[in-house]
C-alpha cells in the first residue's frame, strides 16, 4: 500500500518478457527486422488501414506524416490549442507555422465550427494551409463526420493525431484510421507501450513509402550510401516491436481494465454536484486517462485542491495540457479561441486510470478521493 501512484504506468508482464527474449534470441536487436514488419502488419489490421509504418515516437511518425502532405516554410498547420506541445512541435520540425484553434467543452476536442472559420480566415488572407491536426483528446476520437467536410471543403488535408487514443473507435472506425494518415504513440504511459515508439498509419501507400524513405536516412536504393534529400533515424527497434507485438496481443484486456475504473470514478462522482467526467458521453473512448471537470462555485472546491490532496499522499493527479497559447514559446503564434481550454485547464484533473494498477492502488486512489469528499 506504499509507494507512489501513477497515471498512467506500462503494464508489461510475463508475456512481453517471452516475446523480447525470443527476438534476442534471433540475432535481430539492431534496428528493423521481422519483428518490426510483423508488428506494422498487425497494427494496420487492428485498425483497419492498408499500410503502416512503425517509428521511433509518436512525435517521429507526425513529423514524417506533417512532411508527406506539403507542410514546410510558407505553409501553416491547424493544431488544437488544448494539446501536449509535441504536436505543435512537430509542425515546427518543418519549418511551418502553427495555428492554435480552441476546444469544445463535452470531449476537448477541436471545436468544428471555429475551425470552419478559422480557415475561411485563413484562406481569405492569402494563408496556404498544409493540413489540420485534430487530437483524440484523452482517448476520446474528434468529431470527423463534422470536421472531415470542413477539411475537404477547404481542399486541407487531415492529419489525425491519435496517440492517446488507440483502441478508440467512432462510428465502427478505429481512431489512427481518419484522414490522409493518422499517428499512434506507444509511449510508457499510453494504453499501450514499446517503451518508446509510434506507428503511422494511412490508406495512401505512396505517402507511407516516401516517410519510410524519409526514416531510414533518405538512402537511394544503391551499394554505397547515396543521399538526395535530408532524411531521419526514425525508425523502430526490432526489440521494441517485439514488446510491442504483445502489448497488442493483451490490448483488449488492457482496455476493459481501464473502462472498468472509469465506470468506478463515474459512480464515484455521480452524487457530487459541478462535477463531470470529460468525454463520458462517448462510451466508445478508450479510457486513457479520466479526467473530471470541476466547477467550484457548485462544488465548493476546486481541482487544484483535490489535486494537492491526492498528491499529498503520493498519488499523482494533474492539471489537463496547458493550451499551447498560453506556452511561452508559442505565446506569439496565431489562434482563433473561446475561452474553454483555458477553462478545461483551470477546472480540470487527470486521475490514475491505468490498467497495471492493481485492486490495492485502486482502492487506495478512491478512499483518498472520499476522504477529501467528506
Amino acid at each position: 500500500m506504499t509507494g507512489r501512484i501513477h497515471l498512467s504506468p506500462p503494464d508489461v508482464g510475463p508475456l512481453e518478457e517471452s516475446y523480447v527474449m525470443a527476438a534476442i534470441r534471433s540475432g535481430w536487436v539492431a534496428p528493423l527486422g521481422p519483428e518490426v514488419d510483423a508488428f506494422e502488419t498487425e497494427m494496420a489490421r487492428r485498425v483497419g488501414t492498408r499500410y503502416a509504418l512503425a517509428t521511433s515516437s509518436g512525435t517521429a511518425a507526425l513529423h514524417l506524416a506533417l512532411l508527406a502532405v506539403g507542410a514546410g516554410p510558407g505553409t501553416v498547420v491547424v493544431v488544437p490549442t488544448l494539446t501536449f506541445a509535441a504536436t505543435a512541435n512537430a509542425v515546427v520540425y518543418t519549418g511551418a507555422e502553427p495555428v492554435f484553434v480552441d476546444c469544445e467543452p463535452a470531449t476537448g476536442n477541436i471545436d468544428v465550427p471555429l475551425l470552419a472559420d478559422l480557415l475561411d480566415r485563413l484562406s481569405a488572407t492569402g494563408r496556404r494551409v498544409a493540413a489540420v491536426v485534430p487530437v483524440d483528446m484523452f482517448g476520446v476520437c474528434a468529431d470527423y463526420d463534422a470536421l472531415l467536410p470542413v477539411c475537404a471543403a477547404a481542399g486541407v488535408p487531415v492529419v489525425e493525431d491519435a496517440a492517446e487514443a488507440l483502441g478508440a473507435t467512432r462510428r465502427g472506425r478505429s481512431a489512427g484510421a481518419f484522414g490522409r494518415a493518422g499517428v499512434l504513440s506507444f509511449n510508457g504511459n499510453k494504453v499501450m507501450t514499446t517503451s518508446g515508439g509510434g506507428m503511422l498509419l494511412s490508406d495512401d501507400g505512396e505517402l507511407v513509402a516516401r516517410c519510410r524513405y524519409l526514416a531510414t536516412q533518405a538512402r537511394q536504393p544503391v551499394l554505397h550510401y547515396e543521399h538526395t534529400d535530408i532524411g531521419y533515424n526514425y525508425r523502430l527497434s526490432n526489440l521494441l516491436a517485439a514488446l510491442g507485438r504483445a502489448q497488442l496481443h493483451r490490448l483488449d484486456s488492457m482496455l476493459s481494465r481501464r473502462r472498468a475504473l472509469r465506470e468506478r470514478y463515474t459512480k464515484l462522482f455521480a452524487a457530487v454536484p459541478g462535477v463531470r467526467l470529460l468525454g463520458d458521453g462517448d462510451p466508445t473512448g478508450n479510457c486513457w486517462l479520466t479526467t473530471i471537470v470541476v466547477d467550484p462555485d457548485r462544488t465548493g472546491w476546486t481541482a487544484a485542491r483535490l489535486g494537492a490532496h491526492l498528491n499529498a499522499r503520493d498519488i499523482e493527479a494533474r492539471p489537463v495540457w496547458k493550451p499551447m497559447h498560453l506556452q511561452p514559446v508559442y505565446r506569439a503564434a496565431d489562434a482563433l479561441l473561446n475561452g474553454t481550454a483555458e477553462h478545461l485547464f483551470d477546472n480540470g484533473l487527470t486521475l490514475p486510470s491505468g490498467s497495471a494498477l492493481g485492486a490495492d492502488q485502486v482502492d487506495r486512489v478512491t478512499t483518498a478521493i472520499e476522504e477529501f469528499l467528506g
